[in-house]
């Protein structure tokens, strides 16, 4: 079993869920809801994995709160 980490925006404009794997050449979807987006991510890492292992061009770390005063 494989494990990756998505970042998950909401669009403000059309409502959608967008997310992507950090790192991982396009590891990237779009859908109306969490669910349909974790199934639409996992469809395309598979796919993407078809071809063999990513060279990752990132990776993952963390959030950072950023404070103004």
């Amino acid at each position: 079993m494989k494990k990756y980490t998505a970042i998950i925006e909401k669009c403000t404009d059309t409502g959608y869920y967008v997310g992507y794997v950090p790192g991982f050449p396009g590891a990237h979807s779009q859908a109306e809801s969490l669910d349909e987006l974790n199934e639409n991510l996992r469809e395309v890492v598979s796919l993407l994995l078809e071809d063999g292992e990513p060279k990752m061009i990132s990776e993952f770390i963390g959030t950072q709160n950023v404070i103004l005063s």
